[in-house]
């Protein structure tokens, strides 16, 4: 996607460990604008898939996941990172490795939310090491649901996770792969 590689190149700041900070527009700050393009794009990429519900990770994700349900028409549901009280009932959960903030989560979604009948699709920000997707994965498993795919809107292509999740069977979806970046050499898309 184009649009998206160049506001990349315009705003993202790559900083040390291979962390690219899109805060500007992406995961703190949104675009509005940009994010219809990035919904409008995933519908097109999924568009031969039957979808009742998108999956998401808080907190990047649901921003994102949202304008996206909006051109399937369907619910957004965020596995959360912390058990709350409003959460009752059964659960499924997964542990997952945050590649940014180096911390393991249990990521929670209520049983309620997730069934054999829905057919999912994932949408993350950014897929690195692949934890994410992964614990998001085992969710929509446990639950006997379809995963459908996931939409990644930028995949670090020179980081395993893109390969990983892919050989799990994940049909996956990537709007902008870099293939390099350093503060030399800037960023370097993959074709």
């Amino acid at each position: 996607m184009e649009l998206l590689k160049q506001r990349i190149i315009k705003d993202g700041i790559i900083k040390k460990d291979n962390v690219l900070k899109v805060d500007s527009f992406l995961n703190h700050q949104m675009d509005i604008k940009l994010f219809a393009e990035i919904g409008k794009e995933f519908k097109r990429l999924f568009s031969d898939c039957q979808i009742n519900k998108i999956l998401t990770i808080e907190a990047s994700g649901i921003g994102i996941a949202c304008i996206v349900a909006q051109y399937f028409d369907v619910p957004v549901v965020f596995a959360k990172k912390t058990q709350t009280k409003n959460i009752d009932g059964d659960v499924f959960t997964a542990k997952v490795e945050s590649f940014t903030h180096s911390k393991t989560y249990d990521i929670i979604v209520s049983k309620k939310f997730l069934c054999a009948d829905d057919k999912v699709l994932i949408i993350d920000d950014f897929l690195a090491n692949g934890c994410a997707l992964l614990g998001l994965s085992k969710l929509v498993k446990d639950s006997s649901a379809e995963l459908v795919g996931a939409g990644i809107v930028i995949e670090k292509g020179f980081q395993q996770g893109g390969e990983l999740v892919r050989s799990s069977g994940v049909r996956v979806e990537s709007l902008a792969i870099i293939d390099s970046m350093d503060e030399n050499n800037g960023i370097v898309f993959r074709n």
